[in-house]
């Protein structure tokens, strides 16, 4: 959906884009690499307002923050 502006699951146009945020005490759309909202990485939305489905997406240059972190692990 993010590229194509396309639901894959039912075809549909009509997609809503959600800004990822770290807001106070970890709320928001993000994932925690540390301790404080200052370690947050942004996970942007995107939603198809005909069936529901949702895609996640980390911006590209927070994916090597990712890496680093201790509280995310490798899956093996």
């Amino acid at each position: 959906m993010k590229y194509t502006k396309q639901c894959p699951k039912c075809g549909s146009y009509d997609i809503l884009y959600a800004k990822g945020s770290a807001e106070s005490y970890g709320a928001g759309s993000n994932i925690m690499c540390g301790l404080t909202t200052y370690s947050a990485v942004d996970v942007d939305r995107y939603i198809c307002c005909n069936c529901g489905y949702v895609e996640h997406f980390v911006r590209t240059g927070d994916i090597e923050r990712l890496r680093k972190s201790k509280k995310i692990k490798q899956v093996e």
